[in-house]
């Protein structure tokens, strides 16, 4: 979770619609993985491993981001976590690249940097915001340098080295609602104004767009047809050597 938006919704992000959506959207994808390592690339506040560790025993994550302040050490139940600025080789079973990819001008090289710190056949979770038409001030506010289709996130895991296992969009319930807000915001020349969309709302609302997001969950390997965000599972060949890719 980006550190901007963590502090804009401070102690009430696991109440968020979004996040506890795609929480709960991210734990299905992998709800057959029982990971032991976990690299969270550019990981913020760590929510989202967070999230995954507290339905894992003893597990160990390594969350890294450039932004931390310093390296510390935290824990979720009986695993462990380590915050870091940089990290060496922790051969990772799975690594999170959580909206990342986006930020960098070379995305198949963070890829490639990234498989360097995986195990053989560890599994890679990466998600961006998808489709340029929808790109706004919210974009801006986060320094995104793109937006994603399925198709050139596939192609970007790819080239980086990595075998597609599955892809999909999450957001599909709510995708009108931001085209509507995206053409109106043009409509009255506020489309790249830098300001994040994020913010506190009511527990009704959370509850509201919860549900409607939650509707998804039964298409949630099979939608690639539109969505707010597009992701992709991935794997690292037996064999690939990062340095060659």
């Amino acid at each position: 979770m980006d550190l901007k938006e963590s502090k804009l919704l401070r102690e009430r992000v696991a109440e968020h619609w979004y996040y506890r959506s795609k929480a709960r959207f991210v734990a299905r994808l992998l709800r057959e993985l029982r990971p032991r390592r976990i690299l969270d690339i550019g990981a913020g506040s760590g929510f989202f491993t967070r999230c995954l560790l507290a339905n894992t025993d003893g597990a160990e994550a390594w969350c890294v981001d450039t932004n931390y302040e310093r390296d510390s050490d935290a824990s979720e139940g009986a695993s462990t976590i380590h915050f870091r600025r940089k990290t060496d080789n922790v051969a990772a079973d799975l690594v999170l690249l959580m909206d990342v990819i986006e930020h960098v001008d070379d995305d198949v090289q963070l890829l490639r940097d990234a498989l360097a710190q995986a195990a053989q056949n560890a599994t890679f979770l990466i998600s961006v915001p998808a489709f340029q038409f929808l790109w706004s001030g919210h974009d801006v506010f986060l320094e995104h340098k793109r937006r994603y289709t399925l198709r050139q996130l596939e192609n970007v895991a790819r080239a980086a080295g990595l075998q597609v296992r599955e892809s999909t969009y999450f957001f599909a319930g709510v995708f009108p609602l931001a085209l509507l807000l995206r053409l109106s915001q043009r409509l009255f020349g506020r489309a790249v104004k830098p300001a994040s969309d994020m913010r506190e709302h009511s527990a009704l609302t959370n509850r509201l767009l919860s549900g409607v997001s939650s509707a998804e969950f039964a298409l949630v390997r099979r939608n690639r047809w539109f969505g707010l965000t597009a992701c992709c599972v991935a794997t690292r060949p037996v064999g690939a050597c990062a340095s060659a890719q």
